[in-house]
């Protein structure tokens, strides 16, 4: 066996030994907690927090379970506003209507994620890529907006996928960048993650993407728009030869890298800051989305 072999496999039990403690004492603990308790333990074996991610991801495949199961929290940086009350029992409901502009985050438990009771008159479910939240979007479209700030944490895709659940009728749209990797998160959302293993499609939901895409661009002045930079393109490139993107997805992306360009949701501010509501209420009545 190879060294490296060799290390991969110890790395694996430690793993295991660890979470057979971490769930002993009842505890929860984030992949980043674990990496110091095991780089204190066992440096010989864990230098650095990839060998630690990787690890849980071949201790989930192994033991075929999620990281909660094992006792390791995920980190969130989700936030949900809007038209949703939350009640967790045994305590006071949270009305994410009347909260301020950064919303309320999403908790990396799971386990109390699941416990929550949802309660909402939304008629639609708004991915957001980055922080909408000052627009007051949910005053002027009855929706419910939901952020991972970036590409999507498990907790934020669990919440997504519970409220798709809880409400199955309403419809979850996404609004991200005219970019590779605004795609690349919509794809995150609607089919999983690769990097996550056998949790990859646990929390997949039917996302449709609203925008930006190829017809919004008449939208934008020309100074707008940016160059594709070199990590663009690689996304471009890991998604092209994916067996799961949708023709009229690969065909917005062909345009990109046949283009050279990207643009920002946040130009569309240039009409007024009061035109991106405008923009979604327009596109969801007339059914503008893929």
């Amino acid at each position: 066996m190879r060294e490296n072999d060799a290390k991969a496999f110890v790395r694996v039990w430690k793993v295991m030994e660890m979470c057979y403690k971490i769930l002993g004492e009842g505890k929860l603990v984030t992949q980043r907690e674990l990496f110091y308790k095991l780089l204190s333990d066992s440096p010989k074996y864990f230098s650095c927090q990839r060998h630690v991610n990787q690890t849980i991801q071949d201790v989930v495949s192994l033991l075929r379970c999620t990281r909660q199961s094992l006792g390791i929290m995920a980190s969130s940086r989700g936030a949900l506003i809007g038209r949703l009350v939350l009640h967790e029992p045994e305590e006071e409901h949270i009305d994410c209507s009347i909260l301020g502009p950064s919303g309320h985050a999403i908790t990396g438990d799971l386990n109390q994620l699941s416990r929550l009771n949802l309660s909402s008159d939304a008629r639609y479910l708004i991915v957001v890529e980055k922080r909408l939240a000052e627009d007051r979007l949910y005053n002027q479209i009855p929706c419910i907006l939901i952020t991972a700030k970036g590409y999507p944490d498990i907790a934020t895709r669990f919440i997504l996928h519970r409220l798709s659940q809880t409400f199955p009728n309403m419809p979850i749209f996404a609004l991200v960048d005219w970019n590779p990797a605004g795609l690349s998160i919509l794809c995150t959302y609607k089919y999983g993650s690769i990097s996550m293993g056998l949790e990859s499609y646990r929390y997949a939901c039917n996302v449709k993407w609203l925008g930006l895409r190829g017809d919004d661009l008449q939208l934008i002045p020309q100074s707008a728009f940016q160059e594709l930079k070199p990590r663009d393109l690689q996304i471009a490139k890991s998604l092209l030869s994916s067996k799961f993107l949708q023709d009229t997805h690969r065909a917005e992306l062909t345009r990109m890298v046949e283009t050279g360009t990207r643009a920002e949701i946040e130009a569309l501010y240039c009409h007024g800051f009061d035109f991106l509501g405008k923009f979604i209420a327009r596109k969801i009545v007339q059914g503008d989305y893929i």
